[in-house]
């Protein structure tokens, strides 16, 4: 079982960049998916959720900007980055997790059974 995540990079400020995590090994359509951030000297932390339903959860600084999604068909979920900041500069997880059956998120990291590797987005001022 794998999450692979890709789709990071540099750019510019007021730049976007679309994220995926394309999982593999068995369906994910029932877990609820997510995407956490880590900068340098930072705890990880929750960025955006959505359950198996398709509720999503944005935290209230990349509201507006950030969009995640999921294609169950292809066992994908997106992050659409919009006006992007320098304080958006990060490592970006994406994560599952089965409990609730799927039905909730968690901020907490040891609430996610997989995790993806990490995608590196830098954001120049």
């Amino acid at each position: 079982v794998q999450l692979q995540a890709s789709g990071g990079g540099l750019v510019q400020a007021g730049g976007s960049l679309r994220l995926s995590c394309a999982a593999s090994g068995r369906t994910f359509s029932r877990d609820a998916m997510a995407w956490f951030r880590q900068a340098p000297g930072k705890e990880r932390e929750l960025v955006a959720a959505i359950n198996w339903s398709g509720s999503t959860y944005l935290t209230d600084s990349v509201k507006g900007r950030f969009t995640i999604s999921r294609d169950n068909a292809k066992n994908t979920v997106y992050l659409q980055m919009n006006s992007l900041k320098p304080e958006d500069t990060a490592v970006y997880y994406c994560a599952a997790t089965s409990r609730a059956d799927g039905s909730r998120w968690y901020s907490g990291v040891r609430n996610y059974d997989y995790w993806g590797q990490g995608t590196q987005v830098t954001v120049s001022s």
